[in-house]
């Protein structure tokens, strides 16, 4: 069932959409949109008249998603898709040419697992923001359906593993970083 979600998906090819789909899926390269997003919320100093308690807060966004980010790498990347080590669609069914070709396993999608662990962080965080990056989270694991690297449960397994990833380390962030360092926002 799911090879025949993805052939349905080839049937909207065109040279626009595989275009757009590249450049959505790209955001997604090495969690390159994510650490770079974490970094600034981290980096950049007091924004205007921000408050203390702002500041910490988008601080803690930051902490969030790069802790965030690096769990999921270390559980997606370096042990699920080890232990898995599921073939790419586009391997199993070669009747597809695909745009791209990524060299790692299929299971579960990196791509999707980074950016539903770094939206789900900034979610916890701010609900507004969260939204937004839910919606672009959304965008870059459909494109790797799309693009017929990855199978349905290959972007449903990353996405409950970017969940996860996510609530264990606002566990953590909440129980050890925000006490000790953020006593404003305790």
């Amino acid at each position: 069932m799911e090879i025949e979600i993805l052939h349905g998906l080839q049937s909207w090819h065109n040279d626009v959409l595989d275009q757009i789909m590249l450049f959505i899926t790209s955001l997604g390269d090495g969690g390159v949109l994510w650490i770079t997003t974490s970094v600034l919320l981290l980096a950049v100093p007091r924004i205007g008249k921000e408050s203390s308690e702002h500041m910490n807060v988008r601080r803690i966004m930051g902490i969030s998603m790069l802790l965030s980010l690096l769990l999921n790498f270390i559980c997606g990347n370096l042990i699920i898709k080890n232990i898995v080590q599921r073939p790419r669609p586009y391997t199993v069914d070669t009747s597809v040419v695909p745009l791209i070709f990524p060299s790692e396993y299929s299971f579960p999608s990196g791509h999707t697992s980074s950016s539903f662990t770094a939206a789900c962080a900034i979610f916890l965080n701010h609900k507004k923001a969260g939204i937004v990056a839910f919606a672009m989270a959304a965008m870059i694991a459909f494109t790797r359906l799309y693009l017929f690297v990855h199978y349905p449960t290959d972007v449903l397994g990353g996405i409950v593993l970017g969940v996860i990833c996510a609530f264990v380390v606002r566990y953590v962030v909440k129980t050890f970083i925000r006490p000790r360092f953020f006593k404003e926002t305790a």
